[in-house]
């Protein structure tokens, strides 16, 4: 089965676009929002926001690129849409809820987590499947 180059295209887009908003959305934070986020005490809130963005942006373009070697890549696809489902929703929410302080956000966070649980999953599921095929 040949990888979808378009599919793959598209993650890898958006690896790279995650890659490029946690960095510039940590600066932002880091000076723009500075006396902002300290006075609410949400700097750590800002912090690991961009902290799980990037680390998982990388885990988004790494997945594309493995997507690509491997013929039954199905799984390695879900799990970077897990990836980004993560980034959606811990990081977005986390920076939401720094900026407006609407504690009712921190309610999302966890599904974020389990995006991200899911995409961590499915890739050692789909290692385990091409170890099988071998």
């Amino acid at each position: 089965m040949k990888p979808n180059k378009n599919l793959l295209s598209v993650l890898l887009f958006l690896g790279g676009l995650n890659g490029f908003l946690a960095v510039g959305l940590g600066a932002f934070g880091a000076h723009a929002l500075k006396d902002r986020l300290e006075t609410n005490n949400t700097v750590t809130l800002w912090q690991t926001a961009s902290h799980y963005h990037l680390s998982h942006a990388i885990a988004l373009v790494l997945t594309a690129l493995l997507a690509d070697k491997f013929a039954n890549s199905v799984l390695l696809k879900r799990a970077g849409f897990g990836f980004l489902f993560g980034i959606l929703l811990f990081s977005g929410s986390l920076y939401a809820l720094a900026l407006t302080n609407i504690k009712v956000l921190g309610a999302i966070t966890p599904l974020g987590g389990l995006g991200f649980m899911a995409g961590w999953i499915l890739l050692l599921t789909a290692g385990i499947k091409n170890m099988n095929s071998e």
